[in-house]
C-alpha cells in the first residue's frame, strides 16, 4: 500500500505541465545525442548543468535524467542505420543491427531496439520504485566507516569494471583520486596542490574536468576520423514486428532487462558493460550461435534492453546511498548539490516528491520515447547527413558557454581546454577516462569520512573491521582485488568486452 501511495504522489508531481516539458525536451535532447556520433550525455549534461540553476531541482534532474537514459534510444539508431555508435552502450548493436540494415530489415531492428528498451525501462522503474525505499532504510545503518568502505568496494568495482588495461584503470582512478584532493584542506585550512592560484582554493570543478576529458576530447578523436558515412536511408519499412518475431525477441529482452538491472546498480557497471555481457550470454545461449554477427535480432534486442535498464538502475546507489555508479551519476550528484540537495537516504525522508517524482518521469520518459521514436526515423536519418565538421563549431561553443557561464570564470574555460588535452592524451594511451571522474568526484567524500571514521575511534584503523558492514563490503573490495590479480580471472574480464572490438 505504501508504493502505490507514494507511486500516486509521484504522479501528483510528475505530470505538472513544467515536468511533462522538461521531461520531453530531456528525452529528445538524449535522442538527438544518442543519434549525432560524438556528442556523449556526459558532456551534454555537464554542458547544461549551468541552465539549472532557475529551476527547480525536480525539473532539473527530470530534464537531466531524461538525456541520459534517452541517450541510450537515439545511440541505437545510428548504430543499425551507420555502423557508428552514437552513445558507447550503443557499441555492441552494431554487430547485428548494421548487418540487419545491409539486409533491408533496418525498419526491424529499429522497431525491436525501441520495444526493448521500453519494456526494460519499464522494469528498471519499477526495481527502483520496490528496492529503492529498501536500499535507503538500510543506509540509515552507514556511519562514516561504512561510507569509506563503500567507496573503497565501488572504485575497485570500477577497475574491474571498466574496458581495458587493469593498470591504466586503476592509474586513471588515482589520478581522479589527486585532482579531487586539490584546494583548502577542510581541517587546517591549508591550500594542497593549488600552485598559489587562488582560483583554486576551492578545488577544482567537476564541469571542467567532465567537458574537458569528455567533450573537448572527443572534438578532436572524431575530427581525426574519417567523415565517410554509409547510411541505409531507402531501405526502412516494416517497422512494426510480427507477433512471431516478437515472441522469439521476448526472452533475450528479459534476459538483457535483467543483466541491465543488476549491473546498473553495481559501481563502475552501467549501461555499457551490460549491452556486452548481454549481447555475450545471448550468443552462448543460443542454438545457432554462428548468426550472431550476420543479422541475429537477439543480437539487437538483448543489448538495447540491458543497456536501458542499466540507466534506470544506476539511479539506485545515487538517491539512496549518495553514491555515484557511473560518470553520468556523478554529474547528476554534482546537479543535486548545486540545488542544495545532498544525496542519499535523505532525498526520500525529507524530499519524498523529488524521490517518487523523479521515478515516475522515468516510466513516462520511456512511452514519450516509444511514441516518438519510430515516428520520427525520418528526422534522425536526416540528421545523420549533418556532416561532423558542421557540428562541431556548434558543440565547442556550447561548451565554452557552458563552463563559462558557471562562475563567470575565464580561468575554468582554460582549465577545461587543458583537460581537453589530457583527455586527448588519455585516448591515445587507450586510457578510459570515466573511472578517473568517479576517483575525482569520490575522492574528497572518501577523505571526509575516513577522517571522521578515524576520529570517532581514536586513529584505530580496526575501527573499518570492527562494524559488520564495513567489513563485510572490505571483504567484497578483497574478492574484486583477487579477481584483478589472478591471471584467469583477467582474462575472462578482458573476454567480456571482446565481442566491442569485432
Amino acid at each position: 500500500m505504501d508504493l502505490f501511495s507514494n507511486l500516486l504522489l509521484g504522479f501528483e508531481t510528475a505530470l505538472s505541465f513544467t515536468n511533462l516539458g522538461f521531461c520531453l525536451l530531456g528525452v529528445l535532447l538524449g535522442t538527438v545525442i544518442g543519434v549525432l556520433p560524438g556528442i556523449g550525455p556526459v558532456a551534454t549534461i555537464a554542458m547544461l548543468l549551468p541552465l539549472t540553476f532557475g529551476m527547480s531541482p525536480l525539473t532539473a534532474l527530470v530534464m537531466l535524467a531524461g538525456i541520459y537514459y534517452g541517450a541510450q534510444y537515439g545511440g541505437s539508431t545510428t548504430s543499425i542505420l551507420v555502423n557508428l555508435p552514437g552513445e558507447a552502450a550503443s557499441v555492441v548493436t552494431c554487430i547485428d543491427g548494421h548487418q540487419m540494415a545491409r539486409q533491408g530489415r533496418a525498419g526491424k531492428a529499429l522497431s525491436i531496439a525501441a520495444i526493448g528498451s521500453f519494456i526494460a525501462g519499464t522494469i528498471g522503474t519499477l526495481v527502483i520504485a520496490i528496492f529503492g525505499p529498501w536500499l535507503a532504510e538500510m543506509s540509515q545503518r552507514f556511519n562514516a566507516p561504512e561510507y569509506f568502505s563503500l567507496m573503497v568496494l565501488g572504485l575497485i568495482s570500477a577497475v574491474v569494471l571498466a574496458h581495458g588495461s587493469v593498470i591504466k584503470a586503476i592509474a586513471m582512478i588515482f589520478v581522479g583520486l589527486l585532482l579531487g584532493l586539490v584546494g583548502n584542506d577542510l581541517a587546517s585550512g591549508t591550500g594542497r596542490y593549488t600552485f598559489g592560484l587562488p582560483e583554486l582554493s576551492d578545488g577544482i570543478g567537476f564541469v571542467p574536468v567532465a567537458l574537458g576529458i569528455f567533450g573537448l576530447a572527443d572534438i578532436v578523436v572524431n575530427l581525426e576520423k574519417g567523415e565517410a558515412r554509409e547510411v541505409f536511408t531507402n531501405r526502412i519499412s516494416g517497422l512494426w514486428l510480427k507477433w512471431s518475431e516478437f515472441k522469439q525477441c521476448l526472452p533475450a529482452v528479459l534476459r538483457g532487462t535483467s543483466i541491465g538491472c543488476m549491473l546498473g546498480i553495481l559501481p563502475g557497471g552501467g549501461p555499457t558493460l551490460a549491452a556486452f555481457s548481454a549481447y555475450s550470454l545471448e550468443k552462448k545461449l543460443s542454438d545457432t550461435p554462428e548468426r550472431f554477427g550476420n543479422g541475429a535480432i537477439e543480437g539487437v534486442a538483448g543489448p538495447e534492453s540491458a543497456n536501458n535498464s542499466a540507466a534506470q538502475t544506476s539511479f539506485i546507489p545515487l538517491l539512496t546511498l549518495g553514491i555515484p555508479s557511473n560518470a553520468v551519476m556523478a554529474l547528476m550528484m554534482g546537479a543535486m548539490l548545486i540545488q542544495g540537495i545532498q544525496p542519499g537516504a535523505e532525498v526520500m525522508t525529507k524530499n519524498p516528491e523529488l524521490f517518487w517524482g523523479l521515478i515516475v518521469s522515468m516510466w513516462l520518459g520511456n512511452l514519450m520515447l516509444l511514441v516518438i521514436n519510430l515516428p520520427m526515423v525520418g528526422i534522425w536519418v536526416t540528421m545523420l547527413k549533418v556532416p561532423y565538421r558542421l557540428l562541431f563549431p556548434c558543440i565547442l561553443i556550447f561548451c565554452c558557454i557552458g563552463v563559462y557561464g558557471l562562475n563567470t570564470s575565464a580561468f575554468e574555460v582554460t582549465l577545461t581546454a587543458l583537460f581537453g588535452l589530457l583527455g586527448y592524451v588519455f585516448y591515445k594511451l587507450d586510457c578510459e577516462p570515466a573511472p578517473l571522474l568517479l576517483g575525482f568526484v569520490l575522492g574528497p567524500m572518501m577523505e571526509a569520512s575516513l577522517r571522521r571514521a578515524l576520529l570517532i575511534a581514536r586513529g584505530d584503523p580496526m575501527v573499518f573491521l570492527q562494524r559488520p558492514i564495513s567489513a563485510v563490503l572490505l571483504i567484497l573490495s578483497a574478492v574484486l582485488l583477487l579477481l584483478i590479480i589472478l591471471p584467469a580471472a583477467r582474462r575472462g574480464r578482458d573476454s567480456a568486452f571482446q565481442e566491442s572490438e569485432k
